[in-house]
């Protein structure tokens, strides 16, 4: 199933490299390299599942997270999935209390991030 994905990480070559990847099996995508670019993008794309980086300027992933939940009324059910270097229990612990359903650690392969994209919400 086609999903509208928004893409968002601070490293432009990771971000558009998963970006063309998930073109590639039909999803229509946006990109966003920073924390507020983020929230914007969210709010005009409506996307049904955002790819968040944790490490981002200017506001965390964790932040963004907070905020695109807050904003559920305006953007609709959105699944979260953190994308972060670090996968220590605590990091997925606190992904998880920011509103993340999934917490991926880099690098990233695309079957899995696949996988969690087509996965039915619970």
């Amino acid at each position: 199933m086609t999903r509208k994905i928004l893409v968002v990480d601070d490293n432009e070559d990771a971000a558009t490299t998963v970006a063309a990847a998930l073109e590639q099996l039909g999803h229509v995508i946006e990109v966003a390299f920073d924390g507020p670019s983020a929230v914007a993008s969210a709010e005009a794309f409506r996307p049904d599942v955002v790819l968040l980086d944790i490490g981002l300027p200017l506001m965390d992933g964790y932040e963004v997270a907070r905020h695109l939940r807050s904003m559920q009324d305006r953007i609709g059910a959105v699944r979260l999935i953190a994308v972060t270097g670090y996968g220590q229990e605590s990091d997925r612990r606190r992904a998880l209390e920011a509103g993340f359903e999934h917490h991926v650690v880099k690098p990233l392969d695309v079957e899995q991030l696949e996988r969690l994209i087509q996965t039915d919400r619970q």
